[in-house]
């Protein structure tokens, strides 16, 4: 039986897709770029033997959608436009760094080892649907407010939610890089092999990575405000869903729960998503 919170997930997809492509904004051609992209991913997954370089892929894929709304928006480039598109290259470089440089010499990623094995001989169309098809469709959804910043507004000049939304941002990225310097790190100790990361943000919440995501992305969705209306906020939700209930927090708690003896421990003493200092709890 499908799992509930997938299925809302799915339904957002189908009720925000269309909303996006009724508004007034060029919109489709974004769609279209990732779809063509990811279909070329999947190609080349097919041939390396991993889907996993899908994860790669994902930051500079909104680099792509936004290069693409540049293009065809019309009256592009704007000083908003050009910001949030350089802001987002800079998490999206920071990001397929991080992904690359942990995956090279590594096997493929345990959650697309086990859809494969579930899969068998079906995964090769499987991961087309499942993993490369779906991303194409979420990325773009998420990333609906790098292309309505591009939409000249009424006001140019930075306002409160502007400044609101660098400070998100600004925080978000700091966050999640941190957070996986310091997992990054532990990990590179043998001694730590087996064991939960306890210390540092990961004191504070068991996924501060996506905490950091979440919350620089919806300081894109301010950023985006003035030219894209509440619209740019339905990617961050998307985003916060899918981190919180679906692919982030949710999946790899009932993973490593399975690997890690001390993980159910974690668990019960420490916050999945949002921090809290260990006084307060």
């Amino acid at each position: 039986m499908p799992d509930r919170n997938a299925l809302v997930f799915v339904a957002a997809l189908v009720v925000i897709g269309p909303l996006l492509v009724a508004g007034p904004h060029p919109i489709l051609p974004g769609l279209a770029a990732a779809v063509a992209a990811f279909t070329g991913l999947w190609l080349l997954s097919l041939a390396l033997g991993r889907a996993d370089i899908v994860d790669v892929a994902w930051g500079p894929g909104f680099v792509l959608v936004g290069a693409v709304g540049l293009a065809v928006v019309p009256g592009a480039p704007t000083s908003r436009g050009l910001l949030v598109l350089a802001l987002v290259a800079l998490w999206a470089a920071r990001l397929a760094l991080h992904i690359g440089t942990r995956n090279a010499g590594a096997g493929e990623d345990f959650r697309y080892r086990k859809w494969r094995e579930e899969a068998g001989g079906s995964f090769w169309w499987v991961s087309y649907l499942r993993i490369f098809l779906l991303q194409a469709l979420t990325l773009w959804v998420v990333s609906s407010p790098v292309v309505l910043a591009q939409v000249p507004g009424p006001r140019l000049g930075l306002r409160a939610a502007d400044l609101a939304g660098l400070a998100l941002f600004a925080a978000g990225f700091l966050w999640e890089a941190v957070a996986d310097r310091q997992l990054t790190r532990f990990k590179a100790d043998p001694a730590n092999r087996g064991e939960v990361l306890r210390s540092g943000l990961w004191g504070l919440s068991r996924h501060p990575n996506y905490f950091g995501e979440a919350v620089l992305w919806w300081g894109i969705g301010l950023l985006a405000l003035p030219s894209g209306g509440l619209l740019a906020l339905a990617g961050p939700a998307v985003l916060t869903f899918a981190l919180l209930r679906v692919s982030g927090v949710a999946m790899l708690d009932a993973a490593l729960v399975e690997r890690k003896p001390g993980y159910a421990d974690y668990i019960r003493s420490t916050p999945a998503f949002f921090p809290r200092p260990r006084r307060l709890r």
